[in-house]
């Protein structure tokens, strides 16, 4: 998923490179930059990629909006795509066609309940909802007496308290009480941990991508800064630290593309999909710790300035691990799902990928 290897990747990463140009966003302190970039993305239908055109959408597969996802993140792009697009594809899971504009999904983690009324409003709390200071709608996933359904809510009517991740994008509170949704329908083959196990590999996806770019420009660097007459690519510490991040950085993608390849050819969520997008989240997450660590190590000083655009990729990879469920929460599920199975089953779930 790293090369252009289809038009869907291919577009993303022009604009990408156009208009969300690392150093770029860094000096802008305005954030001018942001509209541009979702105009460009809207007009080539890349934040409803998995919205099949009969619902408004680009009708993209799986496959290829999991490779525009590890584009962003060697970007770290700071704008609600990969919100957007999980809650296109969360609308769709119910045959619900998506409005234009920026969305996210309700809720974002797996400790927080959205429940359905019997009038049909929705209530509930939800924390560290990405972009929803941002989005338009939000797409819902709640839980009545007749089941799990999905909704479509004017993101106006909810009551939204703002707040930042460590990567200094927004990550907020929204409060449903009562609210009406626009569409609301039986959801059949998607429940929350579907949910949040499909935002588990976007997020992996994301936490790749940056290491990738981090890992290319400590190298950059590496061979850039002169201590001691000589580049410091030059020095076995150096060498060793770059060799740590080159094979953190590979372990994430690795873990991260066996997930989205499990999910795009699966026909549901079954154990091996939840195998897969479990391990990856807490492989990623753990590489997110080591590589942004070891990436600053090698920049020294220079790299903990707000002028320089490491920060941008450690920040945000670090904050993406707890989206979705942090690592702690799916290595004990993964425990009780291993546990469950017995001994005899264990290396039959594990050799099933």
């Amino acid at each position: 998923m790293a090369e252009s290897d289809n038009i869907v990747v291919e577009t993303a990463e022009k604009i990408f490179a156009d208009l969300a140009d690392p150093q770029t966003i860094n000096n802008d302190k305005k954030g001018s930059w942001q509209a541009p970039l979702w105009q460009a993305l809207s007009e080539a239908g890349l934040p409803l990629s998995w919205v099949p055109d009969d619902l408004g959408g680009s009708g993209a597969s799986l496959a290829d909006g999991f490779a525009l996802l590890n584009a962003a993140g060697r970007f770290a792009v700071a704008v609600p795509l990969a919100e957007t697009m999980l809650a296109g594809w969360l609308l769709a899971q119910a045959k619900i066609a998506s409005p234009e504009g920026e969305m996210t999904v309700l809720p974002a983690s797996p400790k927080d309940r959205i429940t359905v009324d019997a009038d049909g409003a929705l209530s509930g709390r939800c924390r560290g909802v990405p972009f929803a200071k941002a989005a338009k709608h939000f797409a819902v996933l709640a839980h009545g007496k007749d089941g799990v359904a999905v909704a479509l809510v004017d993101a106006s009517k909810a009551r939204t308290e703002s707040g930042l991740n460590v990567g200094y994008d927004h990550s907020d509170t929204v409060t449903l009480d009562k609210v009406q949704p626009i569409t609301i329908k039986a959801a059949s083959g998607v429940d929350q941990t579907n949910l949040m196990l499909m935002g588990g590999v976007v997020r992996s996806l994301q936490i790749a991508g940056a290491l990738e770019s981090m890992l290319d420009i400590s190298v950059r660097y590496s061979n850039e800064r002169v201590a001691f007459e000589k580049k410091i690519s030059k020095f076995q510490a150096v060498q060793h630290n770059l060799a740590r991040l080159a094979g953190e950085s590979a372990a994430a993608l690795a873990a991260a593309t066996s997930a989205a390849d499990a999910i795009a050819n699966a026909k549901s969520f079954d154990d091996e999909v939840y195998l897969e997008a479990a391990a990856a989240k807490i492989r990623c997450a753990e590489a997110a710790e080591k590589g942004g660590g070891i990436a600053h190590q090698v920049h020294g000083a220079i790299g903990f300035t707000i002028e320089h655009i490491l920060h941008r990729f450690s920040l945000r990879a670090l904050a993406w691990r707890d989206d979705f469920g942090s690592e702690s929460y799916w290595a004990v599920e993964l425990g009780k799902l291993v546990a469950s199975r017995g001994a005899d089953e264990l290396w039959p779930l594990v050799a099933s990928r």
